[in-house]
């Protein structure tokens, strides 16, 4: 079985139905070669509206079907991932610069979420709820008819897929917007893997679009939910488009997420623990860590340790052998990487591996005795830079890790477990890990940030993804009329 390789399919997605994109068309290009993979439709602003006005339409009928068909649906879609995990990874390895360790964890996850998406759909959607009066009282949850999904470039199965499965498990239709340079990724083969899973025609579009379909998509009035995964920044102004049409708006942000590591640790094994979280598919991972807070007593030793780790790191074209870093996803964005290192360095840190690039594969970057106004510690970076600030006490590394605008993921090492519970408890964060690094996930579990890194929305095990995608309606039942004073 195959997906796209070997179909015939000429690179236009567009002509398979499943993606709505009339507009002008435009190349699909691996950041590792330039070479152009694919050719895609991009949307427009009507494409969006015509395909809202079908996922209304199919809506309903899919809403009153019975569940363990929706939940049928949702488990075969698990099962092709894994199926289809060898040509799914070549996508992920050309198209985003993955290696293939790092692909295969986003088909695991994304398979993952299918088949939660397909026991959520059988799960309890209401209770019984006491009345004053002589009546059965219950609330019971709809879906809303319409999700919009707007996902990002760096893991797109699995930010596209996490909010897709559980909306449509729940009676919803579907309106996904992936970011246009992984729109293969991201969209195409999601919604051709969940056609082949049997999903009926209409309730899936995928729009690979820019801002202005974005926007739309938030203006819509058939859309009544949005899932937003990106930039604080770019979240803020989803955020207030969708206030104005009072619509709900789920919001996963940026991070600068701290690495705490304490003087009691292994610092050669702190050092993997951290090299991992920095430079992970070349940092472009919301939880990456991006603050290496580092008690004084090990902080030279680590330093060495981490830059050592880094300048060992293989870096190049993911399908041309073994390589830990494949590239960055565009120009622009190493050199928004590049300038928060000098700027860094201009700022008085000390570049202690790293700080260089060719194309689009840039080096793992330590930077040491960073200051804490130098831009790649007070900003989100999203490239493989590891910022390393030393402190003395607890109560130094608790005031600098909570001194963020973000609050996404927290990783804190020591042998002392119950002394990191309780660093834990005075740093805002979404997500802690005690004894291990920042970037974590697991289809089961809520996942989400607070502060800048989003709204406190959950997307993830069922009572969260429950609450996110379907509206509480309250009903009640007398068995008799009753008599009112006129």
């Amino acid at each position: 079985m195959t997906l796209l390789d070997g179909t015939g399919w000429q690179g236009k997605i567009y002509s398979g139905g499943w993606v709505d994109g009339s507009g002008e068309p435009y190349p699909v290009v691996s950041p590792s070669t330039g070479e152009q993979l694919a050719t895609m439709g991009r949307a427009t602003q009507a494409d969006l509206h015509k395909a809202a006005a079908v996922a209304s339409d199919v809506q309903r009928d899919w809403a009153g079907r019975p569940y363990n068909e929706r939940a049928a649906v949702l488990r075969r879609a698990g099962d092709l991932w894994h199926a289809n995990a060898e040509e799914i990874t070549g996508w992920l390895m050309r198209e985003t610069g993955a290696i293939g360790p790092f692909g295969g964890f986003q088909i695991m996850t994304s398979a993952e979420e299918c088949y939660e998406a397909a026991a959520l759909a059988s799960a309890p959607y209401g209770e019984l709820l006491r009345s004053a009066l002589p009546r059965l009282s219950m609330s019971r949850r709809l879906p809303v008819g319409v999700v919009g999904v707007i996902a990002p470039f760096n893991v797109p199965t699995i930010l596209s897929i996490r909010a897709v499965a559980p909306a449509l498990a729940l009676g919803n239709a579907v309106l996904l917007k992936p970011d246009p340079r992984t729109a293969v990724s991201g969209g195409a083969l999601v919604a051709e893997i969940l056609a082949q899973a049997g999903l009926p025609d209409g309730l899936l579009h995928v729009l690979p679009g820019g801002a202005e379909v974005g926007e739309a998509l938030v203006t819509e009035p058939a859309v009544r939910i949005v899932a937003f995964t990106g930039s604080s920044r770019a979240g803020r102004s989803v955020a207030a488009l969708a206030a104005q049409h009072l619509k709900r708006v789920h919001l996963e942000l940026g991070g600068n997420s701290a690495l705490l590591v304490l003087d009691d640790v292994d610092v050669d094994a702190a050092s993997s623990v951290g090299a991992w979280g920095s430079f992970a598919h070349q940092g472009q991972v919301c939880m990456a860590a991006g603050r290496h807070l580092v008690q004084a007593g090990v902080a030279d030793d680590y330093v060495a340790a981490l830059a050592a780790r880094a300048d060992h790191l293989p870096v190049g074209d993911p399908t041309s052998g073994q390589v830990a870093l494949g590239p960055v996803i565009d120009a622009g964005q190493r050199d928004r990487i590049h300038a928060f290192v000098t700027g860094s360095v201009d700022a008085g840190a000390r570049l202690a591996a790293g700080g260089t690039y060719e194309d689009l594969f840039y080096r793992p970057t330590v930077l040491a005795d960073v200051p804490t106004t130098a831009p790649a510690y007070t900003d989100e970076v999203f490239g493989p830079v590891a910022p390393v600030v030393r402190f003395d006490t607890v109560d130094d590394v608790v005031r600098l890790a909570a001194d963020t605008p973000y609050g996404l993921s927290l990783g804190i090492l020591t042998r002392d477990v119950m002394r990191g519970l309780e660093i834990a408890e005075r740093i805002p964060s979404g997500l802690v890990h005690i004894n291990d690094q920042t970037v974590n996930d697991e289809a089961a579990i809520p996942f989400g940030g607070v502060k800048d890194s989003g709204t406190g929305a959950r997307l993830g095990g069922s009572a969260a993804n429950l609450e996110a995608f379907t509206d509480t309606q309250w009903v009640t039942v007398r068995g008799t009329l009753p008599p009112y004073p006129m």
